[in-house]
């Protein structure tokens, strides 16, 4: 159920006997990719590492998954279009150049690596978070000095969007990660979030 203000988000639940553990979002994204060319329903994902981890505050610890202490969290599925190619990512599509000053990113979790990059995303909200990044070159180091504490934004150069889908024609192909890997180079991009899509446990 998508979060709703003043209303609880997840609940007590182990990981169910036919769930997958992974240890980060690339591992994630793999067992649904391959859950859908088997055309099966995606399986309940126990977390171990990765920024989705990260954000939903998981411990890391194995044996808590399936036990009592686990939580369950309903959490949503990022697909992405680019040039044509269609793709999942349950934590983020980044697409940059080497210095960062020109960049587009769409966050469903929110962390990347050490870098609050989102600090509004919310994997349960049916929105995806995304920022249009023009950098002049004296704001890469004012802006790489906040990311850790995610008070980079708002910037006048970097354009907002929470929505469910967007779509963006980039000046040039630019590298395109998904989950943390590279995917290979990408111009027309398209993002949507299909709301609750996961089952999530930590």
């Amino acid at each position: 159920m998508t979060i709703e203000k003043g209303k609880p988000w997840g609940g007590p639940g182990a990981l169910p006997a036919d769930g997958v553990v992974v240890r980060s979002d690339a591992e994630a994204r793999a067992v649904l990719e391959e859950a859908r060319r088997q055309q099966r329903p995606f399986p309940a994902l126990g977390l171990l590492g990765g920024d989705l981890w990260h954000t939903l505050g998981g411990t890391g610890d194995e044996a808590r998954l399936r036990s009592p202490e686990a939580a369950t969290f309903p959490v949503d599925l990022g697909e992405a279009l680019v040039d044509g190619r269609l793709s999942f990512f349950v934590a983020h599509l980044v697409a940059h150049n080497r210095l960062w000053s020109r960049g587009f990113v769409a966050m469903n979790a929110q962390w990347r690596g050490a870098w609050n990059l989102g600090p509004r995303a919310h994997p349960g909200d049916a929105l995806l978070d995304t920022y249009d990044v023009r950098l002049r070159h004296g704001d890469l180091s004012k802006v790489r000095a906040r990311l850790h504490h995610g008070t980079h934004l708002p910037h006048p150069r970097i354009k907002e969007r929470r929505a469910a889908a967007v779509q963006v024609e980039l000046d040039r192909a630019l590298p395109i990660e998904l989950d943390g890997e590279r995917i290979g180079a990408g111009r027309m991009l398209s993002v949507r979030v299909h709301p609750d899509a996961l089952r999530v446990v930590v």
